[in-house]
């Protein structure tokens, strides 16, 4: 090993600004590889809300995180939910005022949640072969919106959520400008732009 090189210093210009995270929002076609359109948790930091935060804060969490689905996360860090935008907006919270007799204000996020036995997951390995058409397919096929991606930690082969995929991410990536309020609209504006 030979002497260390000293590199030299300058001073930060005035004004200078500073990196963001690329976007993942490069475009994709069709046919493109599935992993391009997801959020993969080992690049970027997940999303994340315990179960017993009341749901106001949980939407604004999701606002300023720029997301719409959070994992719901247990006192040892294990998922025990996933949190929607549709879950949030829709109509499980009304069905708990109704139901339960809360208040709007008193709703937490366990309260609407999916909970972690009703989750499905596609296999990191799935993905590693399929096409952005066919994560369109299978989110159509579930009627869902999102759906997350898993892998094993190679120590202890326990399952790890390792990636998302969103909708309205896909279809951004795909060259489709949408406001996402329903599976249904966003899927028949998917097809649109897919037909053209």
């Amino acid at each position: 090993m030979g002497s260390p090189n000293i590199l030299k210093v300058s001073s930060l210009d005035k004004g200078a600004g500073f990196h963001l995270p690329t976007s993942q929002a490069d475009i994709v076609t069709p046919d493109s590889p599935a992993i391009e359109v997801m959020t993969d948790l080992k690049q970027i930091v997940a999303a994340t809300v315990g179960s017993d935060v009341l749901l106001s804060h949980a939407n604004h969490l999701m606002i300023s995180r720029g997301v719409r689905s959070l994992l719901v996360t247990g006192s040892k860090g294990d998922v025990v939910g996933l949190l929607t935008a549709t879950d949030v907006l829709g109509e499980k919270p009304m069905q708990c005022v109704q139901k339960q007799g809360l208040t709007h204000s008193e709703i937490t996020v366990k309260d609407v949640m999916t909970p972690q036995n009703d989750i499905e997951v596609l296999t990191l390995k799935q993905v590693a072969q399929a096409k952005v058409i066919d994560i369109i397919e299978t989110l159509k096929v579930h009627n869902r919106n999102h759906a997350l991606v898993v892998d094993a930690d190679p120590l202890t082969e326990r399952q790890m959520v390792r990636g998302i995929f969103s909708a309205s991410q896909i279809a951004r990536q795909l060259g489709v400008a949408t406001q996402i309020h329903s599976v249904a609209k966003t899927f028949a504006q998917i097809e649109a732009v897919l037909a053209s």
